[in-house]
C-alpha cells in the first residue's frame, strides 16, 4: 500500500501521508488514475490498474486472499453496506439516520439494538491499553457512555453527530481507527460466526456447495435476515425447471441467481433493485452495487470451488 500510494503521489494523484492506510483519499487518488487511464472506475487495485501504475512489477496476490472464507464473506458484504473497501469497510460509520444512535463495524452494529455495545466492551475488556490509545483524552467519556444505560447511549451519540448525522470529529476518526485495529477486526469476525455458520446451513439447506453460495447466503442474513418458507417453496420449485444439461459449475451460478432474484423480489418495494443489484453481483461473480464495481474472485477470493 505504501508503494501505490507513493506512486499516486508522485503523479499527482493523491496528496494525503503516504501512511499504508488505504482510506478515502487513497481510494479517490485510484479512482481518479482509473478515469485518465480508461480504466474500470472501482478504487480497486486490481490486475489492470496495478499493471498502469507498475508496468514492469508483477501484482502481488491481495491479503483479503489469505483471509478465512468467513473474513471474506464479511468484508465484501461490509463493503455494500458501507461503500468502502477494506480494512474501511471494517471501521464503517454512522449516524443517527435510523433511530439507532451510531452504527459501527464492517456489519453495522448500533447501539439502539444493543448489538453494537457488546463489541466494544469486548475490547475494552480485553485491550483497554489500545482503546485507551485510540481514545487518547477522550477514553473517559467513551468509557462512561459504554456503561451507561442505552438511553444515556443514545443521547450521547446524538450529541456527537451534526445536524446531517454524522458522527463529528475527534469521534469520527477515533472510531475509524479502532475500526482499522486488527483487535477490532477478529472481535467482529467472532460476533459474526454464529450468523457465517447460519449461512453456511442455509447453503446446505439449498444443496449449494460454493464460497461464492456462502457469500451470497451470508449477505442474505446480514441485509435481509433469513429466506422465508414461502420464499424458499418458490425457489426449490425454480430449481425444478433448471436445465439438466448445464455442468455442475453452470447449475450452482443458475441456482444463485434464482435465489438473488426470489430473495430481492420479496424486499421491501423501494428496495426491490438495491437488492437485486446486490444479489446479483454476488451470484454472477461480478456486477456493480452503488456505483462500485466488485469482482468477486479477484478481490475476494470468493468463487465456485468448494466451500
Amino acid at each position: 500500500m505504501l508503494r501505490i500510494q507513493a506512486q499516486l503521489k508522485s503523479e499527482g494523484f493523491y496528496l494525503g501521508p503516504v501512511d499504508g492506510i488505504f482510506g478515502g483519499g487513497t481510494e479517490s487518488a485510484v479512482r481518479q488514475f482509473q478515469r485518465v487511464h480508461r480504466l474500470t472506475v472501482d478504487g480497486q487495485v486490481g490486475r489492470n490498474t496495478w499493471a498502469a501504475l507498475f508496468p514492469d512489477v508483477a501484482i502481488h496476490a491481495p491479503a483479503m486472499l489469505s483471509e478465512s472464507v468467513q473474513f471474506r464473506c464479511m468484508a465484501l458484504t461490509g463493503s455494500f453496506e458501507t461503500d468502502c473497501s477494506f480494512p474501511d469497510c471494517f471501521a464503517g460509520l454512522s449516524g443517527d439516520f435510523d433511530g439507532q444512535g451510531m452504527s459501527f463495524g464492517v456489519l453495522q452494529w448500533n447501539l439502539g439494538q444493543g448489538s453494537l455495545q457488546p463489541l466494544l466492551q469486548n475490547l475494552v475488556a480485553t485491550h483497554p491499553d489500545v482503546v485507551e490509545s485510540v481514545f487518547g483524552q477522550n477514553y473517559a467519556e467513551f468509557n462512561a457512555m459504554l456503561v451507561a444505560p442505552k438511553s444515556k447511549q443514545l443521547e450521547w451519540a446524538r450529541s456527537v453527530q451534526n445536524l446531517k448525522r454524522s458522527v463529528n470529529e475527534p469521534w469520527r476518526g477515533h472510531f475509524k481507527t479502532l475500526g482499522r485495529q486488527q483487535l477490532f477486526q477478529d472481535i467482529q469476525v467472532q460476533f459474526a460466526t454464529r450468523l457465517f455458520n447460519s449461512a453456511t446451513s442455509l447453503c446446505k439447506d439449498f444443496g449449494l456447495t460454493s464460497t461464492r453460495a456462502a457469500a451470497l447466503m451470508f449477505d442474505i442474513k446480514a441485509q435481509n435476515g433469513s429466506i422465508s418458507e414461502r420464499i424458499k417453496s418458490q425457489i426449490t420449485g425454480d430449481f425444478g425447471r433448471i436445465n439438466p444439461v448445464l455442468s455442475s459449475e453452470e447449475a450452482e451460478v443458475e441456482r444463485l441467481r434464482i435465489i438473488a432474484n426470489r430473495r430481492a423480489a420479496a424486499a421491501k418495494a423501494s428496495w426491490v433493485e438495491d437488492v437485486r443489484a446486490r444479489k446479483l453481483t454476488i451470484a454472477n461473480g461480478q456486477g456493480t452495487v452503488h456505483g462500485n464495481f466488485y469482482d468477486l474472485k479477484e478481490q475476494y477470493g470468493l468463487g465456485l470451488e468448494p466451500l
